[in-house]
């Protein structure tokens, strides 16, 4: 057992007993559920953490029951956790998504014109078959996520898709495109749930929320930096330069991602207990840290329950109806986002200019709904909130011609807050990592999200039809159809999750005493949010 600070007070531990292994992991898994459950004067007596379920390399560092420690330690050790990897998160999310947005800007610099791309169906394409190669290669990702050394895995995947980016810069045809679009989404496919994973794996509940937006409103500073970025490349004029524009910003930031992924191999840890940058002790209370989220922090053992309970979990198929609901919108706004902004006739120049405006809006809009989150502890009315500029800019969309000055600033401007909606998605994928527990359930339930989160994303250029262009009635038709099922989605997780919080209240007066254990004996135990009595989620 690792040492603990001095200044820590420690509660009375309960006690601890590693019992053998015997039958196979169903039996023992039902066990281990009805010993939760039970409340029998026995098992108030021998309750202890089951050193059985506990990912071995955890228990090392896991105390046999909650630490406390001190609001000024607590504060210590969150700014190391800052300093080492919070950077690593943000940063590669940043580079991630101005690596996937390259085509968006590629696409009013030539890149259509010099691969003969016929037409917008064919550049549809080339976002849309990203996100097929993600939903083949998701949960396979997601399995080994949790099996291999993380940080080296995500490290491994930057080089990949860091070189196949810069591939781009060769390819002169729509089948060559496909195809390292195609592997740019297979090896992109690891961010995300690695990113849900380190979240929850280095950070407190109440943190998440917080910590998922910094690295997911990368994509809107991708849209300041690639605007801006996209905007020099477009002075390169060939002649005189060898490189076409587009050829040279695919390039530079390929290269540039690479010498990235080499530091992100040498500087982030892959687990607390594997940060040889800190000492042991320090490593110690960074786990104890994250005891109280209940949500697990490693365990590799595959228990085929969990997948069961994964599939007949509502609130599973709650995250997926979000994931999609807003997907589909962000991925077709995003892949046209430069051809609907210029077809608000601006200059190719104003339009790469103006796609800094929207990452500044996308930027604001999270980091507002974050705020308010952390001020009200209201996660789902704030998602409710965030819809409505969503519905009021599509319809102006819909409705207004772009026949003068101010209608042209009118359309802009509706289009900027039609992306409101996204302060649901984010919010989405922190309820997620906190409401989910068990390591072989979350694996399912990240991997189903990020399943529908590809699906929507493919889906959304293809509502995008050149033949209904430049006003595209039919795409803003689709997503206001996904405005209306969000808000139903919503509103009936926020009662789901609010029932199941009340039925736990209910043991714990009844006298279940796991139902209110102060002490989180079982927080490492790999129980599924359902399996603890204890555990109360978060709406």
């Amino acid at each position: 057992m690792a040492a603990r600070s001095s200044q820590d007070a420690v509660h009375a531990a309960p006690e601890v007993v590693s019992s053998s292994t015997t039958g196979n992991d169903a039996k023992a898994d039902i066990a281990q559920v009805e010993r939760v459950m039970s409340t029998t004067e026995d098992n108030m007596e021998k309750d202890h953490m089951n050193y059985d379920r506990v990912d071995q390399e955890l228990a090392k560092y896991a105390h046999a029951t909650r630490v406390v420690i001190s609001p000024e330690e607590n504060k210590r050790l969150k700014r190391m956790i800052d300093r080492r990897v919070l950077p690593i998160m943000v940063f590669t999310y940043f580079l991630q998504a101005l690596d996937k947005g390259t085509m968006s800007f590629a696409s009013i610099m030539g890149i259509r014109k010099d691969a003969n791309l016929k037409n917008d169906y064919q550049y549809a394409w080339l976002t849309t078959c990203i996100y097929i190669a993600v939903l083949i290669v998701e949960y396979p990702t997601n399995w080994t996520i949790q099996r291999v050394p993380i940080a080296k895995y995500l490290g491994f995947n930057i080089l990949a898709w860091s070189t196949t980016l810069a591939l781009h810069s060769v390819c002169w045809n729509f089948p060559s495109l496909i195809a390292v679009r195609t592997l740019l989404g297979i090896f992109e496919a690891v961010c995300q749930p690695t990113f849900l994973v380190l979240s929850s794996m280095w950070y407190k509940r109440e943190e998440q929320a917080e910590i998922v937006t910094y690295w997911y409103m990368m994509n809107g500073m991708q849209q300041i930096v690639g605007g801006l970025l996209a905007y020099c490349f477009t002075l390169i004029k060939s002649p005189p330069s060898p490189l076409r524009s587009w050829q040279a910003i695919f390039l530079t930031y390929g290269c540039f991602s690479v010498l990235w992924g080499i530091f992100v191999l040498y500087w982030l840890p892959d687990s607390p207990m594997r940060a040889k940058c800190f000492s042991e002790e320090d490593k110690a209370l960074m786990v104890e840290r994250v005891r109280s989220n209940q949500t697990g922090l490693q365990n590799k053992t595959f228990r085929a329950e969990q997948i069961k309970e994964a599939l007949l979990d509502p609130q599973t198929w709650c995250y997926c109806l979000i994931a999609i609901c807003t997907t589909l919108p962000t991925s077709g706004l995003g892949a046209f986002s430069q051809i609907i902004i210029k077809g608000f006739k601006f200059t190719t120049l104003q339009t790469q200019l103006l796609a800094m405006v929207l990452g500044v809006v996308i930027i604001l809009t999270l980091l507002s709904s974050t705020w308010l989150v952390k001020k009200t502890n209201q996660n789902t009315l704030t998602m409710g909130l965030y819809v409505i500029p969503s519905f009021i800019g599509t319809i102006v969309l819909m409705t207004v011609r772009n026949h003068n000055k101010a209608s042209q600033v009118g359309l802009l401007i509706s289009y900027y807050i039609v992306l409101s909606f996204w302060a649901a998605q984010t919010l989405s994928m922190s309820l997620l990592s906190r409401n989910i527990a068990g390591q072989t359930k979350k694996t399912v339930v990240v991997a189903m999200n990020f399943i529908s989160w590809a699906t929507g994303n493919a889906i959304g250029p293809q509502v995008f039809l050149s033949r209904d262009a430049p006003r595209y009635f039919i795409a803003f038709s689709t997503h206001m159809g996904c405005y209306v099922l969000l808000v139903i989605v919503i509103a009936f997780l926020r009662w789901h999750l609010k029932k199941q919080n009340a039925m736990k209240d209910r043991l714990a007066e009844a006298g279940l005493r796991e139902a209110n254990d102060e002490h989180l004996v079982h927080a490492f135990d790999d129980l599924t949010d359902r399996e603890n009595p204890n555990f109360r989620y978060i709406y």
